[in-house]
This record gives structure tokens, sequence and C-alpha cells, in this order.
């Protein structure tokens, strides 16, 4: 059985939460401990119902402001899919909340008010998807009962979003009007909607297809520990740990070690005691090598006919996430995968207007800002464009004098 991993995003009080509760609540995905505090909550919604958003505002500000501040992981299943969902906030300040949540997603569930139709705070969700590659996106306009689940009012707010979409080379885009508090169009039909013959939107999560969002020959797997035991029984056993982050390896495959460009072909793949003739995505396995060569953590293992690109200077985007401003004159510390190594940001290309989508000149970034920086670190990384391959196509930026993560980078291109 699959995973799918999703986010939900819109503007405040666009009704993120309590869809996502519904989804939980009509699918039958909530424990009984959970069903009967829910039941004695004293949170009611105007007409008396239960407020589902319950069930994802975890933190206490949230339950006392109504509004999601913090992202939120909620897991269940179905009998077709297994699904995690991330509920990132929709204030502009918590915005690299938003980031954090939809970084390791496959699609993007954003909310439209149909009262209000598209508003600056769509068009800035959208662009984060944009920015994040995200393949799949659904955009449910919700609120359709506050509208008298008028099909114009749907169509207009679709037909102002194809814009959007277009504008921002987002593809794969599914509209479902939906009422997250009656329960149309979450996960049964609405039969107050008789003009829409689309799918309900538990029924779309169930059959996206994700076979395209991988390519299987881009083999990645980034070394996090090499096992050497040394003992009688295995003095010569020398083994690479790790998760394979992309593609496929299979026994006898020809291998890179980046970055020290060093090639042999692989001899043993082995899972939980069990040697395996191939292995995949998401796959933590231990792979042996035929050569006897100097591996350490860090190093990544890739195909050797489809190398990623090897640079210290690095064009990316770059999303700010500290308090404190970024400093050019800062070394700080970057983590791709298992490798860490020192780094300075060293130059702001732009930073973009994110009321705007305009790219405006700045000499450093503010907590929640977005742009574009070139990057020199102290050491080669091999890496793969984000569009091209998101697992291996970002890292995170990390205040050497703190330990604490400061930005979030997608890899662009290689600075000659």
């Amino acid at each position: 059985m699959d995973l799918l991993k999703f986010f939900t995003a819109g503007s405040v009080d666009d009704g993120k939460s309590t869809l996502i509760g519904r989804l939980l609540y009509d699918s039958e995905s909530i424990l009984a401990d959970q069903l009967e505090a829910l039941q004695r909550s004293n949170r009611k919604n105007d007409d008396g119902t239960i407020d589902l958003a319950i069930l994802t505002d975890g933190l206490k500000a949230e339950r006392e402001q109504g509004i999601t501040i913090d992202v939120a992981y909620k897991y269940f299943q179905t009998d077709k899919r297994k699904f995690i969902i991330a509920d990132t906030p929709g204030h502009i300040q918590y915005t690299r909340n938003m980031v954090t949540g939809a970084s390791n997603s496959n699609l993007a569930i954003i909310l439209v008010d149909a009262r209000n139709g598209v508003v600056e705070q769509t068009i800035r969700h959208s662009f984060i998807v944009s920015l994040l590659e995200l393949k799949h996106v659904v955009v449910c306009i919700n609120k359709m009962d506050m509208v008298g689940y008028d099909e114009e009012i749907f169509e207009k707010i679709r037909q102002d979003y194809s814009v959007i979409a277009n504008n921002l080379n987002v593809h794969d885009v599914t509209y479902i009007p939906v009422s997250a508090l009656k329960g149309d169009n979450v996960v049964n039909p609405s039969e107050k909607m008789s003009w829409y013959n689309g799918k309900s939107l538990l029924d779309h999560l169930e059959t996206v297809s994700l076979l395209q969002d991988d390519n299987p020959q881009q083999a990645r797997m980034p070394v996090q520990w090499v096992i050497r035991p040394q003992t009688d029984d295995l003095h010569d056993y020398r083994g690479y740990a790790g998760r394979v982050l992309s593609g496929n390896f299979h026994l006898n495959d020809r291998v890179t070690v980046l970055p020290s460009g060093i090639s042999s072909s692989i001899s043993r793949i082995e899972a939980d005691e069990t040697e395996l003739q191939e292995t995949g995505t998401g796959r933590s396995v231990t792979i042996h090598l035929k050569d006897n060569v100097d591996v350490s953590r860090g190093d990544l293992i890739v195909n050797s006919l489809h190398q990623p690109k090897l640079s210290n200077i690095i064009e990316a985007d770059l999303c700010w996430m500290d308090t404190r401003p970024l400093d050019l004159t800062v070394t700080y510390l970057i983590q791709h995968n298992s490798k860490v190594t020192r780094c300075k940001v060293q130059e702001v290309l732009h930073r973009v207007n994110i009321n705007t989508l305009e790219k405006v000149q700045a000499e450093t970034f503010q907590l929640n800002d977005i742009g574009r920086v070139v990057v020199k670190t102290a050491g080669e990384l091999a890496f793969d464009l984000y569009h091209e391959n998101k697992a291996n196509g970002g890292a995170i930026l990390v205040d050497s004098r703190t330990n604490l993560t400061v930005g979030a980078l997608m890899f662009r291109a290689a600075v000659e």
C-alpha cells in the first residue's frame, strides 16, 4: 500500500482544519478516545454541531484563537492508500511553518472561500507550491453551503485560479466544490451539487497517480553509517547503510561515490537481515561494493550513468526562517542529506515580494522572506536540481552559533 503525503493551505478562516477534521471523521479514521474527547468538547459551530477543527488544533493558542499556528500532522489510511496530512498555517507570519509542511508533500490542497474567491493569500500559497515543485494540486472551493451551492460561483473561481496556475506553471490542478462544515464532497458525494460530476476529495486522494513523481534512473543514497564490525566472524565485512532517496539500485549496478568520483559495482544489498536483488525509493538498506573504496558518512552513492551535479558554488532559492536577518559575513552550516559542511551566502540575487510576486533587489533576508541567493560551500556537494529531483535537490541552512535551522534551500543551478 503506497503513501500519499499532502498539506492544506489557504487564508485564515477558510476552513483548513475543519476540512481535515471532516476528512478524518467521515472516513471513520478517528480513534475512540479522540471521538470521546470531541464529543465532550464545548467548542461548537453556529448550528450546534461539533467543531471538527479541534482534531488538528493541538496548541493551546490555536484552540483559544481558532487558528492554526504550528504544523499539525495527522495519519490515517483507507483500504486503498495510507496518508500523512500536514495542516499548515494561513497567516503570513507563519510562512516558514507552511514551507516546512509543504516541503515533504506530494500534493497540495489549497482552500478558497467561495464567498471571497481568489485572494492575495491564495496567490502567495500557490507561489510556494510552485517554488516547491509540487506536482499535484487540488483547489477546494469551500463553504459552498454559504453561497447556496451556486455553480456559477464555482466556475468563476475556477477560471480565476486557472490564470494564476498558468502564470506560476502549476500543473495537474483539480477543482472540487466542498462544504467542510456540512461534509459535501469531502468523503461522500454531495446531493446538493448535482451539477458537479467529479470525484469527492477522498476519492481523488485515493486515486491520484504518483508513478511519475520519481525518476527510477536517478538512484541516490547518502551514506549515513559505515558498518565495520571487525569481529572474528565478520572481519571482512564493510557495508554502507542509508536510506534510498530516489531511484532504484540493482545487484551488479555500476555506481559512483561522490564527491570522490570513485566507481565500483554493487556486490550485495541487505535489508532486515535479508539479501535483495534490488531496492527502491524510501527503503533503508546496506549496500556492499565489490571494490575496497574509501567511503565516509555524508558521501553519496549514485548510479554511474545518471550522476548529479558536483559544485561548491550553487544558485538556490532560499526561504529564511530566523528572526535574525541573513548576514552575508557569517559562516553558516549547510546540511545536504547526511553531509554537513560550512558555507557562506555569497550574494543575494533578489527577493520575491510575496504579495505581488515581483522580484526586488535586496541585501539581506528577514523572517519569512523568499528569494534567490548564491551559496559557496567549503566542500563540494553532489546535488540534483530541485525541479528534477526534490529528494536530492534541497538542503537546510543552520546557524553555527546557535545550531538552529535558519533557512531552507532549493538548488536551481551550479555556478561555474
